[in-house]
């Protein structure tokens, strides 16, 4: 069950990764769920929250600074967005 679930959050895109987690802090925080329940949300959260961080790290390395140099050149370099 769980590789399932991991399997499922692996597929899925930051947006609805996070949309999810949003969900589920919700719930927790209005305390309407039981304890098994939110002993499940947790680790689901915690799963989501993995997957949002790993999204997140994998689109900074992909953006680039454009710079025109001097002699008008274009030029892209890692930039720093964090």
């Amino acid at each position: 069950m769980a590789d399932k679930d991991a399997t499922a959050i692996d597929a899925m895109g930051f947006e609805q990764a996070l949309q999810e987690l949003e969900t589920i802090v919700k719930a927790l925080e209005s305390g309407s769920v039981s304890l098994d329940e939110s002993i499940n949300a947790y680790e689901r959260g915690a799963a989501l929250k993995r997957h949002c961080e790993k999204k997140l790290a994998e689109a900074r390395m992909r953006v680039e600074k454009i710079s025109l140099g001097p002699d008008g050149a274009v030029d892209a370099n890692e930039t720093d967005i964090g």
